[in-house]
């Protein structure tokens, strides 16, 4: 699993995003900014030994993935509730249970979710938006 970024130079400076984790950082170079973007994501996901590969496409485009499926999921969800201003409880909510733990354990990276279930979890965290899939060069 991989997410796009876009990278782009402003001024003196190299600005790196990842719009789905709504996340953006810099760096001098190009590189330096590739490296701040793995930083930023490790730091994010907060979990020991979880790495992050950012992979240069072409022009101003590159991809962030991890061997680590499930903390990039864990990492999506908890980004996207947070962003929305949504609590566990209410994450839970959406999705009609009971329980805030029928979200959170994918959240916390208990569990891995299929993609019918991710697409239900990303849509209780963000309605009205989709994953959209595209194939990697």
């Amino acid at each position: 699993m991989r997410f796009d970024g876009n990278i782009y130079k402003d001024g003196k400076f190299w600005l790196a995003e990842v719009p789905i984790l709504e996340a953006m950082t810099q760096g001098h170079t190009r590189k330096e900014a590739f490296e701040m973007v793995a930083d930023l994501i490790e730091t994010l996901a907060n979990r020991p030994g979880f790495k992050v590969d950012v992979i240069p496409k072409k022009k101003d485009g590159f991809e962030v993935g991890s061997s680590d499926t499930k903390t990039l999921v864990s990492l999506l969800l908890k980004r996207q509730r947070e962003q929305n201003g949504l609590s566990l409880s209410d994450a839970s909510k959406r999705l009609g249970a009971k329980s805030r733990n029928a979200y959170a354990r994918y959240e916390r990276g208990d569990c891995m979710p299929t993609l019918e279930k991710l697409i239900q979890l990303f849509q209780a965290v963000s309605p009205g938006k989709d994953i959209v899939l595209n194939q990697s060069c």
